[in-house]
């Protein structure tokens, strides 16, 4: 798999679909991988070309000493178009990657052509919350965050019905570095682009999830108000709203991107 460096970061990245289709660059949440995009990824390559690539500390990308910053996060995504030989993009982003995605739209808006920002916030969470979260990881490892993960990402409902991929992210989950998974809480503690959504100009939908408790619907409406060309998409799901509803956010997005 090739890789790119950003900084001191080293960052696992693929790409796929036709060579001239217009680009589109897929960002994971906190905890999981680029392989949170599969439910969309063999859809999209079909009409675009589709970078992914696991965010520092996650997956196969190496963990440099955190903590790590929204514009760090934001850095490495530019490495990774520069990679692929894209100038511009589609930029699609879930929580932590939805942060990073409105990063772009106002930091490098050249790059970005419509944005995509789904169970996400301006700002998310509290400093105090995200700064307990990474004692917590610190002092107990990854195992002490990852059932507390499953049941923020998944409905109960959805952890019944579908144990394998309930499985899958649990497993997902515990592979992340307790380095990475912190660096990247204190992007969450830290970055907050309230004062910035007036100055996002693309063309951006959020996606929301009825029952994300870790990101509530309000977060997205804010965005989705804030931002001069937002667009609002409410889906019947927790925080992983890409999974849970899978076929019903994967329309959302193609229709969206295709206008």
């Amino acid at each position: 798999m090739p890789i790119v460096t950003s900084g001191a970061a080293s960052l696992e990245y693929e790409a796929a679909g036709p060579a001239d289709a217009p680009a589109c660059l897929l960002l994971h949440s906190l905890g999981t991988t680029r392989e949170l995009w599969e439910p969309q990824w063999s859809v999209l390559v079909k009409r675009y070309r589709v970078m992914r690539y696991d965010v520092r500390g996650h997956g196969g990308s190496q963990p440099p000493v955190g903590p790590y910053t929204l514009e760090q996060l934001g850095r490495d995504a530019l490495a990774v178009l520069d990679a692929a030989g894209a100038e511009q993009a589609h930029v699609c982003g879930v929580s932590l990657g939805g942060l990073t995605a409105q990063w772009l739209g106002r930091h490098a808006p050249d790059r970005v052509d419509r944005l995509v920002a789904a169970n996400t916030g301006a700002r998310l969470g509290s400093a105090e919350g995200w700064s307990a979260r990474i004692a917590e990881v610190r002092e107990g490892g990854i195992e002490a965050v990852v059932e507390g993960g499953l049941t923020r990402w998944f409905t109960p409902r959805f952890r019944t019905t579908d144990p394998q991929t309930t499985e899958r992210f649990r497993q997902m989950l515990r592979r992340c570095s307790v380095e990475g998974y912190a660096g990247a809480c204190a992007v969450l503690r830290d970055g907050d682009l309230r004062p910035e959504l007036g100055q996002i100009a693309a063309q951006t939908l959020v996606v929301t999830g009825t029952h994300d408790a870790a990101t509530p619907p309000a977060l997205g409406e804010a965005i989705a108000d804030g931002v001069p060309n937002g667009h609002l998409v409410e889906l019947d799901a927790a925080h992983l709203s890409n999974v849970e509803q899978a076929s019903a956010f994967t329309g959302a997005v193609e229709r969206f991107l295709s206008q």
